[in-house]
């Protein structure tokens, strides 16, 4: 059976809904935020892969916006966690299991009858799909066909947002962004994966979704490389810098030379809430298409000058280039995506320029190690207000 986690008041108002296990407090800020044109107050959202490090600030920030929130996942996939450390199985309904059951993830559906629907639910680590492609592929390719096989045969279900990656487009290493319509399957099981997935999403829009009464809005989100506080990861490079750095250690660096799109968490998920309201909407431009989120092209930058910039804002940082743990093994070196077509259908963009990303991160990791990690929440909940009071100074089309 689903493990479900009751709901507490942390601020604002709250009201108590009997459900099947026991009575439920949902949370409700005292003036819901008109972000993202309302669409979230007071919706049912699920999402998948909430224990995750973008899937716990999403249902923060959706919190936040006085959405009703589920989530539904494995298992607690780091130690420490930043759904632990947000205590986020006291604000939400938690549901603990497995997207490649098919007949569980039904049960979830049917039992919180979710209006709008967020995947992020995988198997998200390259090294890893090498030692384990089976597992991968399943998650994330099989895993996405049961969100859409159980979106499809249930009514209510006004909106899907499927989180893929920008590692999907089969990578030619070339020299400016990837668009969505590019040739997608990458050469690791990871990416094949994802490439898997927005084909298989491809087809069941086209086959169930588009165009037919009552049939919920779906698109594809590929996001860029995230950074941002509360992400413990093996193998990413933030939180592998700062487990050593915490410690006194230097961090040990695969690629400094790699390339990536680098931005903040709160940047990639303005853009999946943004997305799912336009969805919601039934913006004709947006439903049935793929978007990518992630800063401008020319503001990619290396690996080592990621590193120089948190180095600012952490004076004992050091690293050394050390063994990838995948030679012989294809990683890109350079990834790049375009993201004209969000900027020309949703007027998105990120609100952070590189050095104000990190120094949001940073400043989470230092008060999480000063504080021992009491009051995290509420810091939590203050960067949101913060990105967005940048976000609003800067004109963007989500905030109001």
């Amino acid at each position: 059976m689903p493990l479900l986690s009751c709901r507490v008041a942390v601020h604002g108002s709250c009201r108590t809904v009997p459900g099947e296990h026991c009575a439920t407090i949902v949370w409700a800020p005292e003036e819901p935020s008109l972000m993202f044109s309302n669409v979230y107050a007071g919706r049912r959202v699920l999402v998948t892969g909430h224990t995750g490090f973008k899937g716990s600030w999403l249902c923060t920030w959706l919190l936040e916006l006085g959405a009703d929130v589920a989530g539904y996942s494995l298992d607690i996939p780091t130690e420490p966690s930043n759904f632990e450390i947000l205590a986020l199985s006291q604000r939400l309904r938690h549901y603990q299991g497995d997207v490649r059951d098919r007949e569980q993830l039904g049960r979830v559906f049917d039992e919180f009858r979710p209006e709008i629907v967020f995947h992020l639910a995988a198997q998200s680590l390259v090294r890893r799909s090498y030692c384990d492609p089976v597992t991968t592929f399943e998650t994330n390719a099989i895993g996405t066909m049961n969100v859409l096989e159980c979106m499809r045969q249930r009514a209510g279900v006004g909106v899907g947002v499927i989180i893929t990656s920008d590692k999907c487009y089969r990578n030619l290493d070339w020299t400016w962004g990837y668009r969505e319509n590019d040739a997608l399957g990458g050469a690791d099981p990871y990416s094949g994966s994802k490439g898997c997935a927005e084909l298989i999403t491809y087809s069941y829009v086209r086959s169930f979704f588009n165009g037919r009464q009552g049939a919920a809005a779906i698109a594809t989100a590929r996001g860029g490389n995230v950074i941002g506080g509360g992400d413990w990861a093996e193998d990413g490079l933030v939180p592998d810098c700062v487990r050593a750095w915490s410690k006194g250690d230097a961090a040990v660096i695969r690629h400094p030379e790699a390339t990536r799109p680098w931005q903040y968490v709160l940047d990639a998920l303005s853009g999946y809430l943004w997305l799912g309201s336009q969805l919601w909407r039934r913006n004709p431009q947006v439903v049935g298409e793929s978007y990518n989120f992630g800063p401008d092209a020319a503001a990619n930058h290396r690996v080592e000058v990621l590193l120089r910039v948190i180095a600012e804002d952490w004076p004992a940082a050091r690293w050394r280039v050390g063994a990838t743990g995948t030679e012989g093994r294809p990683e890109a070196r350079v990834l790049k995506l375009s993201t004209d077509k969000a900027l020309a259908d949703l007027e998105w963009r990120t609100a952070l320029t590189l050095p104000e990303a990190v120094h949001f991160t940073t400043r989470w990791y230092r008060r999480y190690y000063e504080q021992g990690g009491a009051d995290m929440l509420e810091f939590a909940v203050g960067q949101i207000g913060e990105y967005r009071s940048r976000a609003t100074e800067r004109g963007l089309a989500w905030t109001t």
